[in-house]
């Protein structure tokens, strides 16, 4: 097979790759691609570690797959006999649900209102018992709510294990490769890697590989306002609820330590819905909210990143499981009235409603 460029030139189709030995192994591996369009490379140069070509979807099958398999080497989970318990906003819960059904484990997610009918109706497609629980009433916040909810069903479910991904280091470990992979790419690594902050496995994993490694890397770790990750909200954020998933957390994960990330910056919904939309219109990458949020660090970063620097965005997850929130302009119009009007706008500006911090600690 051949590809024919513009101009008529013919160019050889990327070479096929070879068999896998089963649907797990394909997990890792997903293409790193220029995003010329949104940042042109006049300025800084910026690729994005597209996730969503993992089999489940997301960057959660790494984290899954390697902590599911260290715990069957193990001893501690047994196919056909243990059931994982695992709380979870979704992308984490259906890369266990495709890893649990192929090895044989039970499953029960422990999710909240914030997981979409789709993500739900995909983990009971594999298998899994999905319960949902409503915000801690001490807190006001879903991230107590569940995991209180799976110290209670360590209790009744029989021969029950918690991978616990917020504590787990085989959820970091995962992350090796995936800055591994990144280097392949771009031999001595990329200035700058810009990611989302959650349970802060990545963060952590590709913090431990650029340190073993000697890289010159600085990390810039996406968080939410309102999130408690990187210290307390200033008073400001704490009227901010987030209803878009996959990064900050009301608790502070044990996975991060001190220094990690050299700087951190907070984006609202908002900012993650313009994240996503412009990076659809200028790339035609239909990305998940914590991607956007990551598009919009970075276009908020312009501003600092030095000329003819490298930067890296690993975006998590595809937009698919978007479609009824950040892709729906009902949904949008309804919690950011105006914000449709400044898309629309052929030459609106790019606000970042959140704020920035170095972290000014070495790792």
């Amino acid at each position: 097979m051949t590809l024919v460029a513009p101009a008529g030139t013919a160019l050889a189709a990327p070479p096929a790759h070879h068999p896998k030995a089963d649907i797990v192994q394909t997990i890792g591996g997903t293409p790193l691609v220029a995003l010329d369009r949104l940042f042109p490379p006049a300025d800084f140069q910026v690729y994005g570690k597209c996730e969503r070509f993992n089999p489940g979807g997301s960057i959660k099958d790494r984290a899954a797959k390697s902590m599911i398999e260290h715990a069957i080497w193990t001893g501690r989970l047994v196919p056909g006999v243990s059931t994982v318990v695992e709380s979870s906003s979704g992308n984490l819960a259906i890369a266990l649900a495709q890893l649990c059904n192929f090895h044989r484990l039970g499953l029960v997610c422990v999710v909240d209102p914030r997981t979409t009918a789709q993500n739900a109706s995909i983990m009971r497609a594999y298998g899994a018992r999905v319960e949902v629980v409503d915000r801690d009433p001490a807190t006001g916040e879903y991230l107590p709510a569940r995991i209180g909810r799976v110290r209670e069903l360590l209790e009744t479910v029989p021969d029950a294990y918690w991978p616990n991904q917020y504590a787990n280091e085989y959820n970091a470990r995962a992350h090796h490769s995936t800055m591994s992979e990144i280097c392949q790419a771009l031999p001595g690594g990329p200035d700058y890697l810009f990611l989302a902050a959650g349970t802060c496995g990545t963060l952590r994993g590709c913090a431990e590989y650029i340190r073993d490694h000697e890289l010159p890397t600085r990390i810039v770790a996406v968080d939410a306002v309102g999130s408690v990750i990187f210290g307390p909200p200033e008073p400001w954020e704490r009227g901010h609820r987030r209803s878009i998933p996959g990064h900050g957390a009301a608790v502070v994960p044990p996975l991060l330590l001190p220094g990690l990330a050299d700087r951190v910056v907070k984006v609202t919904d908002a900012d993650c819905v313009r994240g996503c939309r412009g990076l659809l219109a200028a790339e035609s990458v239909l990305a998940g909210g914590s991607s956007g949020a990551v598009v919009a660090a970075l276009r908020g970063a312009a501003a600092w990143i030095e000329p003819g620097a490298t930067c890296v965005a690993i975006l998590p997850d595809g937009g698919d499981r978007y479609l009824d929130t950040v892709y729906d302009d009902a949904w949008v119009d309804d919690r950011f009235p105006g914000l449709l009007d400044e898309l629309r706008s052929p030459h609106h500006p790019v606000p970042l409603d959140g704020i920035t911090h170095d972290e000014r600690s070495e790792r």
